[in-house]
């Protein structure tokens, strides 16, 4: 069992975007993070990581309410959002092929609001290779409802077991990094429970 094999010749990807406002259209993109998933007899684990900061597009607006949840300084030095766009759709891509699979699938918390931001970027920038199903992904947070009974992230980490540091929240590469090791403890739990496969221990 592989990746292409156990998600129907996707590669999930866990996708973290934190931003200075909820419109994608609108509002900046100030940090982006993903988290890669490999698979094996062992079961769906971690396998690396990618971050960049993102200086904030010419004409985007910033709500101080979302800048004082992140923390983040949008003064601070990070690469345009089309380079950012383009540096992780190439690693995607790469990652993709070594997993053979045919296209990728975000996996976020709330991810119709992390799939607005990168659709959003995607269209402003006139990206034509963008290795991400345009409108399929999987969201942890209904995963969690289903498998917790808990949509919030912190208290789905909670309820799984999953260590949770609230002071480092809404960071986006720590976010990730929490949505994907949830969404590989119910990956996990699933197919060992209902049969699909049965990771060794």
């Amino acid at each position: 069992m592989n990746l292409a094999a156990r998600f129907r010749g996707f590669m999930p990807v866990v996708i973290d975007i934190e931003t200075g406002g909820f419109d994608a259209n609108k509002h900046a993109i100030l940090e982006i993070a993903a988290v890669f998933l490999h698979l094996d007899e062992k079961g769906i684990r971690l396998a690396g990581s990618w971050q960049q900061a993102i200086a904030p597009r010419p004409g985007s607006a910033m709500e101080e309410a979302s800048l004082k949840i992140t923390g983040i300084d949008p003064t601070r030095p990070g690469m345009s959002e089309a380079d950012g766009l383009a540096e992780l759709f190439s690693l995607v891509r790469d990652l993709q092929r070594d997993n053979d699979c045919q296209r990728s699938v975000m996996v976020a918390h709330n991810a119709a609001f992390d799939m607005g931001f990168l659709n959003a970027g995607i269209a402003r920038h006139n990206i034509k290779r963008a290795p991400f199903h345009p409108f399929t992904f999987i969201d942890t947070a209904s995963i969690a409802a289903l498998s917790v009974g808990h949509t919030v992230l912190r208290e789905a980490c909670n309820r799984a077991d999953i260590p949770f540091d609230s002071d480092q929240a809404h960071g986006a590469l720590y976010d990730a990094e929490r949505t994907a090791e949830l969404f590989c403890w119910s990956v996990n739990k699933w197919d060992k429970e209902c049969g699909v496969w049965e990771p060794s221990d």
